[in-house]
């Protein structure tokens, strides 16, 4: 028996890879890392959370973080 009904896509985060663990918690690990100023300035390349919104929250924060050091840099 098939079921046509299409397989609804995962929540992607560009740039980051997605896992969700069995007990339905969301971590972001960074596909490439981020350069030695930003982890020098905290940047974390990995991330997790209780929500899929809230994993992206603190990509968005860790990327900020990230650009602002290496922008910090070149001034």
């Amino acid at each position: 028996m098939h079921n046509d009904m299409p397989v609804p896509s995962a929540p992607e985060i560009p740039g980051w890879r997605l896992i969700i663990s069995g007990a339905g918690r969301f971590w972001a690990v960074r596909d490439h890392a981020f350069p030695r100023t930003a982890l020098r300035a905290g940047a974390e390349p990995a991330v997790d959370a209780d929500t899929f919104e809230e994993v992206r929250e603190a990509v968005a924060k860790q990327e900020e973080k990230a650009r602002d050091a290496v922008e910090g840099m070149s001034s």
